[in-house]
């Protein structure tokens, strides 16, 4: 793989507005034989469009078991491993050539471990990519609903008592430092601002599906989280984006790391 053109490729892929996970995919390069780690997998759909991509060995590893159910029962026949495990708690050694990580690296709880053993994870030459939001306002819509959350009699004094579970960085630089501490070489490293085009619907399928995980999570609360509390963080929520709406479209924001990184990469120039 030629990493030099790497981020003449991202341009590429970005000017043709492609999605998220795709650019990932095309800036991996999945060979026919490589064996692919997708690292936090959830219920294995890009998993399974990895598999269409490698004769090699796929595995899909997460922490969350309803999600590993699903993969596994959507995935039946097509020659997939699926572990409930997370990034922090994995012990493979050089035993893949490509890890894929998709919107997840955000969760991860202790991160530097994480890319520890994925270091130890992959063979000499294997790479790791990642695309997850970053930066602290990661979502400036979600952000505005949130504080619509914190600022609502019927929410505020429940939601002061939340605790972010997610890991973000303010820059490009500081993921390469992180990445380079565990002893990997960065190739590509950048922090893209993505708009998109939604109704106020789809926004909130959009928050439904990821970020309300965390929010709605009562093991981020150190108070107990009640029925009416939850009904009235999602009317809230739905509310705010119904706002940001201008002739029926809310332009989603987010602010998203592209991360490409080689094990042992002055061997393999």
């Amino acid at each position: 793989m030629n990493f030099s053109t790497i981020a003449a490729e991202y341009e590429k892929l970005a000017t043709l507005q492609k999605s998220a996970s795709e650019i990932l995919l095309r800036l991996l390069k999945i060979g026919e034989n490589d064996d692919v780690l997708d690292l936090g997998c959830g219920t294995g759909h890009l998993t399974r469009k990895i598999r269409g991509l490698t004769k090699g060995r796929v595995v899909g590893i997460d922490p969350s078991e309803g999600m590993i159910a699903r993969a596994i029962e959507d995935s039946r026949g097509m020659n997939i491993t699926y572990k409930i495990m997370s990034a922090e708690e994995m012990n493979y050694h050089e035993s893949f050539d490509v890890i894929f990580c998709n919107s997840a690296f955000q969760w991860f709880r202790n991160p530097e471990r994480a890319l520890r053993n994925c270091y130890k994870a992959l063979r000499r030459g294997g790479r790791i990519g990642i695309q997850a939001p970053a930066k602290n306002v990661y979502c400036p819509n979600f952000i505005k609903a949130i504080e619509a959350v914190r600022k609502d009699e019927r929410t505020g004094d429940v939601f002061a008592h939340f605790k972010e579970p997610w890991f973000f960085l303010e820059t490009a630089e500081e993921y390469t430092s992180l990445f380079e501490r565990c002893g990997f070489a960065v190739v590509f490293s950048k922090i893209e601002r993505v708009v998109t085009e939604h109704t106020p619907e789809e926004v909130f399928g959009i928050f439904s599906s990821g970020a309300i995980a965390g929010y709605l999570n009562p093991e981020y609360y150190d108070v107990e989280l009640n029925d009416e509390y939850i009904k009235a963080f999602r009317e809230i929520v739905r509310q705010e984006f119904n706002r940001q709406a201008e002739n029926g479209i809310v332009k989603l924001e987010f602010n998203r790391i592209f991360l490409v990184a080689v094990k042992d990469h002055k061997n393999f120039l």
